[in-house]
């Protein structure tokens, strides 16, 4: 079986903590990605499932935005639990 280099650019964080836990679990990075591999293969999908977190839409996205920068511009916002739950459901 003839081998090959993969390369992919990953967050300084995430290789740090995903190396640990491979030498946690007794394996290196490199049988990691290649137990991936081989299991996407034979199973023809992810080995997990991607689902849409609505948390994330845009229009959240906009709305943490604009708070944000209130919070740093010190404006402070009041809103009662009903208006918050009227946020919500809109």
């Amino acid at each position: 079986m003839k081998y090959t280099n993969l390369s992919a650019r990953v967050d300084v964080e995430d290789k740090k903590n995903f190396e640990d836990f491979c030498e946690n679990t007794g394996m290196n990075v490199s049988v990691a990605i290649n137990l991936f591999i081989k299991a996407v293969l034979r199973e023809n999908k992810l080995p997990f499932t991607i689902s849409y977190d609505p948390f994330y839409s845009e229009k959240n996205r906009s709305i943490l935005k604009e708070s944000i920068a209130q919070a740093e511009e010190g404006k402070v916002v009041v809103k009662t639990m009903d208006e918050l739950l009227e946020m919500e459901n809109e």
